[in-house]
């Protein structure tokens, strides 16, 4: 039996690498954007991603990259920064395994900084899924911002001329208003394009279930986030009267809160981001427990930048089918964009060409930080 082993373990002591941590540069950006993204909480002019460079004692490096988004938890940026240098202390000089261990346990405090460091360490290991250099192509959904009705008309002729086919449009703040912007934006459509709805968690429980009651499922997806994450009796009410399968967003952090939300009917999908999960791995995990339940996942942080976006590609490959919302480094002015070698979109997909390395321009990672700290011996 050993014999028939022996192949298997020496691949895995081969790939295995606990080195140990020799320095870690810690950065916050300002990038700009094309234009502002409205969300019913925030609108952003600017993405503020935390960038986590780490190297070991055998000369290698990793990257890793996480957006924490004001309004959307309790955490803030400021929070984040000193929580990534704190981590970065207790880390240095340990073994990539001994930091892991860690980062998460410590992640509760600042769960969007921990991903950005512990993914940072996963880049660095080279893991299967971010190693892998085949190439990717992968269908993307766009934002829709046009509120009023010759403004829609423009932008649907331009988002499916750009060869987008799923749109997300943001709804919450009034259910009349919102209510005639979909309409009008089905009259439209043509069968051009499905549409996911977002309220991110803008409906009280009875604004909620008015809006579903009021809706017509004509080329509409899913209906995302209807109340506050942490009602999730409110979101059950929302999901049972809908007829357009629901969608779990900021409450789904966990095994358990997938667990829980695949028992809620009306509900079909979670939504999952890496900087909910702390890590690659754990965040693969996560997709194939949801699929095992019978719940589909939607994968992407609109508000991530180009490192995140890619690693949530990859992870996606083979595991989700429907349109990423890993898109965040479309709305990013693309001289502020800080890969050498950016991101490709094309004709409504993700292009990652084979054999693409991760390659950070150092001119613009200069430019485009605010704050900068390198923790080291």
């Amino acid at each position: 039996m050993l014999i028939y082993l022996l192949p298997s373990l020496r691949g895995f002591f081969m790939n295995y690498k606990d080195s140990i941590i020799s320095k870690i540069k810690i950065y916050r950006l300002n990038v700009p954007l094309i234009k502002p993204y409205k969300l019913s909480y925030n609108t952003f002019h600017s993405f503020e991603p935390l960038l986590i460079h780490i190297f070991d004692d055998e000369g290698n490096e990793g990257w890793g990259e996480q957006h924490i988004s004001p309004g959307s938890s309790s955490e803030t940026r400021d929070g984040g920064w000193i929580f990534a240098r704190i981590i970065s202390k207790l880390i240095l000089n340990k073994k990539l395994s001994d930091a892991k261990e860690i980062i998460l346990s410590h992640s509760n405090i600042s769960v969007v900084a921990s991903s950005a460091i512990y993914t940072a360490i996963e880049e660095l290991e080279k893991k299967d899924v971010l190693n892998n250099k085949s190439s990717i192509k992968l269908k993307l959904l766009t934002s829709f911002n046009a509120e009023e009705e010759a403004e829609i008309k423009d932008e649907l002729d331009k988002v499916t001329d750009q060869g987008f086919t799923t749109i997300k449009v943001k709804v919450g703040k009034d259910v009349n208003l919102d209510l005639k912007k979909i309409n009008y934006i089905q009259s439209n459509l043509n069968g051009r394009a499905k549409i996911r709805i977002d309220a991110n968690r803008g409906y009280t429980e009875k604004e909620g279930c008015k809006f579903v009651v009021g809706l017509q499922p004509d080329n509409i997806e899913l209906f995302e986030q209807p109340c506050d994450a942490n009602n999730w009796e409110a979101n059950a009410a929302v999901a049972k009267l809908s007829t357009i399968p629901i969608m779990l967003d900021e409450p789904i952090c966990s095994i358990n809160d997938i667990k829980k939300a695949s028992k809620i009917e009306g509900v079909g999908l979670c939504k999952l981001k890496l900087k909910r999960f702390v890590s690659v791995t754990k965040l693969i995990e996560a997709i194939k427990f949801a699929h095992s339940l019978g719940l589909k996942i939607v994968l992407g942080d609109g508000l991530g930048s180009e490192i995140n976006c890619w690693m949530e590609a990859k992870i996606a490959c083979g595991l989700v089918d429907n349109a990423g919302e890993y898109n965040g480094f479309l709305k990013i002015d693309p001289p502020a964009r800080i890969l050498s070698n950016p991101l490709k979109f094309k004709n409504g997909f993700l292009i990652i060409p084979e054999n693409w390395n991760l390659e950070i321009d150092r001119d613009k990672l200069e430019k485009y930080s605010i704050y900068k700290e390198t923790i080291h011996k």
